[in-house]
């Protein structure tokens, strides 16, 4: 049987720390994980166009224009991959999730003018089924050797990535903590050599860099003698507090350390009015409490970051800063800077 959309891909459960070999029968691979949509595509045996297909199970391939074409010209049909989606940003040098979001949701007559100005790109870790053949019952190493076979007999090129991946884990280690320096590597990925392709099990293991970084607490939800998570901002250069994200919810020793220190807000509060997304990208609300802006906590936070200096995932707090002030957090933008001191 050959593989049609939808197909649910198999997933990672997050880690704080590499796992070794050990943990995986016949040894570990490690990969890099990129910061973009993952993404499953279809070539098409006989008659029809490449099927992008997103991690929902949702058809997108008509705002990316780019890499139909590409396919078109470069793919051979019955082949399903595995991957992430990135765009590239030329004036800026850089990956670019924000130009990724764009294109995402973008409009069929839009596509090809985001096209131009953000080429998209295709990440591939796996291949689900080749030549029509359905591969899912192989092991992974034997998916990653067609997967590389692949990529050298056609000699693919961009659009077209085959995603690094190495067995050493002293490799997977100096990737997590230096090449995650590099705007849109946000950690690696870790996959049993021996196993095979699951759909929707969560059967890999994700670990995201995390570097610690400071906020102002601008707002609770819960009580301000006991809240539940914290709102964080910084302050641009013009002095205004620009909200940078939200901690998952506090530890209760956490809880009650900072709500010895939290005072209420003054009248006349930057964020009076405003609403903050449950979660980047939620369209759901939070029901805050605003804190006057002056205590100064301190989060781990992962790489996803976005240009304007917002972290996507859940901040986690670590301590209160109460040896600096709102004014020694770095600026809006500044990404992982921390605070003097």
């Amino acid at each position: 049987m050959t593989l049609q959309p939808p197909v649910e891909p198999m997933l990672a459960q997050a880690a704080e720390a590499l796992p070794g070999p050990e943990v995986f029968a016949g040894g570990a691979a490690f990969e890099q994980k990129f910061d973009g949509h993952r993404a499953l595509l279809f070539t098409p045996a006989a008659a029809g166009g490449l099927v992008v297909q997103t991690r929902r199970g949702s058809q997108v391939q008509d705002r990316f224009p780019d890499l139909v074409a590409a396919a078109e010209q470069q793919l051979p049909g019955g082949l399903v991959l595995d991957g992430e989606l990135l765009v590239w940003d030329a004036e800026a040098g850089r990956l670019s999730f924000e130009g990724l979001q764009r294109r995402a949701a973008a409009r069929a007559r839009s596509a090809p003018g985001l096209a131009a100005r953000w080429p998209a790109h295709f990440v591939a870790f796996d291949v689900l089924q080749l030549d029509g053949a359905e591969l899912l019952a192989l092991p992974y190493r034997e998916r990653r050797r067609r997967l590389e076979v692949l990529f050298a007999a056609r000699a693919l090129g961009a659009p077209w990535t085959l995603c690094p991946m190495t067995t050493d884990p002293a490799t997977a280690r100096e990737w997590l903590e230096t090449w995650t320096d590099v705007p849109g590597l946000e950690g690696v990925v870790v996959k049993g050599m021996n196993q095979p392709y699951r759909p929707s099990a969560r059967g890999w293991t994700k670990v995201r860099r995390r570097d610690s970084t400071e906020g102002i607490i601008g707002a609770i939800t819960g009580t301000l003698t006991r809240p539940q998570l914290l709102v964080l901002g910084r302050h641009d250069d013009a002095g205004r507090l620009h909200a940078i994200g939200r901690t998952v919810p506090l530890r209760p020793d956490a809880a009650r350390t900072v709500g010895w220190q939290l005072l209420p807000a003054d009248r006349g509060h930057p964020w009076e009015g405003v609403q903050f997304a449950s979660a980047w990208g939620s369209r759901d609300v939070l029901d805050v409490v605003l804190a006057r802006p002056e205590l100064v906590a301190e989060v781990s936070a992962d790489r996803a970051v976005d240009r304007g200096g917002v972290f996507r995932h859940p901040l986690r707090f670590q301590r209160l800063r109460l040896d600096v002030t709102a004014e020694d957090v770095p600026l809006f933008g500044a990404g992982h800077s921390s605070a003097a001191g």
